[in-house]
């Protein structure tokens, strides 16, 4: 087996629980155009598994990821604009897949998250970085931009901060991004970045499956939009439809007659 042929992982951690694993330790899990595609199709295969509920993003090794491989970087300045076109386009297709995948992800951020790796942390819906963790949107670096991943990214940590920070490329630490709103939680260290991760399984366990996937949609239904007729009709008209589906019934039951409802994990 190639490098590249197990640069992407797929573990079942737990029981509704998929880990999706940057493999490639030794080139600091630098990603190019074979492991974009690689990575679409492991996230669209736990999108579709019906016995996956939560979805992790991380890596092996010291580093979350490096950005762009450099030998990508090489064949990408021989090649002609309609093919870096294509190559961005699929770079494009990768975070707007793992942006509005219809499951929860969890991003585990250790060491370096570098250019393209800082736009798949802004696509997590919640990410723990390590109190050693550091971020750079290094692109002008290079001369060029951080364009793809920057609609992600400016959401994640605002215009003031984008403004800066893309054309700087300075390496911000685990806290400064927290204070972005890039990463939500600093974990002392790897291992305490895992117990955390398991209390917040423990805690998504709770949760209906398809609750968590329409709450997710709902933010990207409401977010930026003017609160008028149209926002305030559809609102409505979704916690309508979730409230006689087979999910909300359930868990009004379950509330009402306090009892567990039928998604929740027996306890061992």
């Amino acid at each position: 087996m190639t490098d590249q042929e197990s640069a992407i992982l797929l573990r079942k951690r737990s029981e509704g629980i998929t880990e999706v694993v940057l493999n490639r330790p030794d080139k600091r899990n630098a990603f190019d155009d074979v492991i974009i595609q690689q990575l679409i199709n492991a996230l669209e295969k736990v999108n579709a598994d019906k016995d996956t509920n939560i979805v992790i993003l991380r890596s092996e090794g010291k580093h979350f990821s490096a950005g762009a491989d450099l030998g990508w970087m090489r064949r990408m300045a021989d090649n002609t604009r309609q093919e870096n076109l294509d190559d961005s386009r699929e770079l494009a297709r990768l975070m707007n897949t793992l942006n509005h995948l219809g499951k929860p992800v969890i991003g585990l951020v250790q060491g370096a998250a570098f250019g393209g790796a800082v736009g798949l942390a802004a696509c997590c819906d919640i990410v723990l970085a390590t109190e050693k963790a550091s971020f750079c949107l290094s692109e002008v670096k290079l001369g060029l931009i951080p364009a793809v991943i920057s609609p992600y990214v400016v959401r994640a940590i605002g215009e003031r901060q984008a403004r800066r920070y893309f054309i700087t490329a300075e390496v911000f630490t685990a806290r400064q991004a927290e204070h972005f709103g890039l990463v939500h939680e600093v974990c002392e260290d790897v291992a305490a970045m895992e117990r955390r991760c398991n209390e917040l399984l423990l805690q998504l366990a709770l949760n209906g499956p398809e609750a968590m996937q329409a709450a997710k949609n709902l933010v990207f239904a409401v977010s930026h939009k003017v609160i008028g007729k149209d926002v305030i009709d559809d609102t409505a008209q979704r916690i309508a439809d979730i409230r006689v589906g087979a999910e909300g019934q359930e868990g009004l039951s379950a509330f009402l007659n306090k009892r567990k409802a039928n998604w929740v994990p027996e306890e061992d």
